[in-house]
């Protein structure tokens, strides 16, 4: 795992081979903070990583001076390791909690956040309604916006709130801006 740019710019990590996450690629992951960049000021987010997997999000986000990030991870192997690594890098703004996250967006209290992201197993049952859950909970503050990870099997365009779909390689970007 690499962090891209910012703070912790050009850090690896190495993800243990047990691992059964599929993390965004690097090329991927560099070409929508690209866009992200021009969209955000990272000084004034509160952000949420669902799934988060080996957290490579979620420090890409920490690393650009992301005020905070929740990251929702059930895996224990995949929750101790981005731990291992918040504690390498001396990271205070990283709350994580380990859990499953469709619990999380349907239970009664949650935060609200300035930036979603979301990178389910793209054989997720009920990946379809993730938008929904997340659009309709209250997760996202007005202006706020929701990043979708997903294959090309999955179309979003006529949801509520949807704005974009970038394509890079297979991995595809849906963005949702809640007005």
């Amino acid at each position: 795992m690499r962090i891209i740019t910012g703070k912790y710019g050009r850090r690896r990590f190495q993800v243990p081979t047990t691992f059964n996450a599929r993390p965004t690629t690097d090329f991927a992951k560099e070409n929508l903070f690209n866009v992200l960049d021009n969209l955000i000021d990272w000084e004034d987010v509160d952000a949420l990583d669902l799934f988060a997997g080996t957290g490579s999000i979620s420090f890409e986000m920490l690393s650009r001076g992301c005020r905070s990030v929740t990251a929702i991870e059930l895996n224990f192997k995949h929750a101790t390791f981005i731990q291992k690594v918040a504690n390498e890098l001396k990271i205070s703004e990283l709350k994580l909690m380990r859990g499953d996250v469709m619990h999380f967006l349907t239970s009664a209290v949650k935060p609200s956040f300035d930036l979603i992201f979301a990178d389910p197993p793209y054989n997720l049952s009920n990946l379809p309604d993730l938008p929904n859950l997340v659009l309709n909970n209250n997760l996202l503050r007005k202006g706020g916006m929701f990043v979708l990870e997903h294959s090309n099997h999955n179309n979003f365009s006529a949801l509520p709130f949807f704005t974009q779909q970038r394509v890079y390689g297979s991995v595809n970007f849906s963005f949702f801006v809640k007005k």
